[in-house]
């Protein structure tokens, strides 16, 4: 068959895996052009040479090739597990792989099944999850684990509008959901993918304002079949390939369709707006250990930040603390002769919207001593089975009273 052929069949290939003509018409797109690169860009009429489009099918058997061995996964042939799929993307919200991968099994060897989950206590929940972060995610969870129980007989929903009326689960985790345990053509976009869509086409757009249109090519680029695997294969790429800095273009399975790398500057995306940091907060925290070698807890309010996590008491955290009136709010001990001593250097921590910072006050009181209202005495040895979140297993390590692992 002549040359001039050749772009016909590739396109009749994209229409196949793709559908409509206009989304594979919206894929055969030229390389943005910009005045210090035109000159490289042009073809012999003066113009910019088209892109091929990118082919799911070539990203399908990278993946079958080169797929992450990961516990949550299903493996090759195998139908995936809807309740260990729900877990890992809860999981994974916000936290990377290798955080989550002993967590995981820890949480999955104590529930096993969503009727394990439902049937037990928030307090050993979110126990299973501290040191993890982001403790909404483990409350919801469980507030989950309960409606599909209560709701749907234990067996998960299989759409994402039916995912999404589900505690905790947004846009992406049910088009992952979806996608991943029932082969639903859905799309999710996490950030791999988001750097993989945003190289591919060059978008422009600084985000967040570019994730709608990063949304809607990933969501033209998804096939109608294997579409949890193309999913992974996304995700899989974005991780190992087309990784932030230095990606190895090379080995792409779509370098040919790339913008950004026809513009030798696939770094620059995906595009990013200056981020805002929230105002520094800071407060004091007080660790009381009694001669017995107990230590003074409480439980955090249900909802709300950190909550229903066990932490030391602290002051309210505030972005006008003053240090000099610390000990104002400092747990009210019936102890004879309290005697609180500031230990030198600060805790910092950083959450989603503001950074902490906290100084520590330790005091150590009479085996006898009482625990104030709303408190309770933990022996030193059942700390690590508390659901400490990291903040308050930073200060407790500077208190020198845990280890912070």
């Amino acid at each position: 068959m002549s040359v001039a052929g050749e772009p016909r069949r590739r396109k009749k290939a994209a229409s196949r895996n793709l559908g409509s003509k206009a989304e594979v018409a919206a894929l055969g797109r030229r390389v943005p052009r910009r005045d210090d690169e035109r000159e490289g860009f042009r073809d012999a009429n003066g113009g910019e040479p088209a892109l091929p489009p990118p082919e799911p099918a070539a990203l399908l058997a990278w993946y079958d090739r080169h797929r992450r061995a990961l516990p949550w996964r299903a493996k090759p042939g195998a139908k995936a597990d809807p309740y260990r799929v729900w877990l890992s993307e809860i999981m994974l919200q916000q936290t990377t792989v290798r955080a989550v991968a002993p967590y995981y099994a820890r949480f999955l060897d104590r529930f096993p099944t969503v009727h394990d989950l439902a049937a037990a206590s928030l307090d050993d929940v979110l126990r299973a999850w501290a040191g993890l972060g982001y403790y909404a995610r483990a409350r919801n969870l469980h507030a989950g684990a309960q409606r599909i129980v209560a709701a749907h007989g234990g067996r998960f929903p299989d759409t994402e509008d039916e995912l999404r009326a589900l505690p905790g689960i947004g846009a992406y985790t049910a088009a992952a959901i979806a996608a991943i345990a029932f082969d639903r053509r859905a799309t999710p976009v996490d950030g791999n993918i988001e750097r993989v869509i945003a190289r591919l086409f060059a978008v422009d757009e600084a985000l967040p304002a570019g994730k709608p249109r990063i949304r809607a090519l990933a969501a033209a680029l998804t096939p109608p079949r294997r579409a949890g695997d193309f999913a992974q294969g996304l995700m899989d790429l974005g991780a190992t390939i087309c990784t932030p800095k230095t990606p190895a273009c090379i080995l792409c399975p779509w370098h040919a369709s790339c913008a950004a790398r026809r513009l030798d500057r696939p770094e620059l995306y995906p595009r990013k707006a200056p981020k805002r940091e929230g105002a520094p907060r800071r407060g004091a925290a007080f660790v009381v250990v009694r001669h017995d070698g107990c230590v003074l807890l409480r439980t955090r309010p249900e909802s709300g930040l950190l909550g229903g996590m066990s932490e030391v008491p602290t002051t309210v955290w505030r972005h006008d603390f003053a240090a000099a009136d610390a000990l104002s709010e400092a747990p009210a001990l019936s102890s004879d002769g309290v005697k609180w001593r500031k230990l030198p250097g600060v805790v910092s921590h950083t959450f989603t919207h503001f950074p902490l910072e906290l100084i520590v006050y330790v005091a150590t009181v009479a085996a006898d001593t009482p625990a104030p209202d709303e408190t309770r005495w933990v022996a030193t040895p059942s700390l690590a089975g508390e659901a400490l979140p990291n903040v308050m297993r930073k200060v407790l390590a500077h208190a020198a009273v845990m280890n912070p692992n």
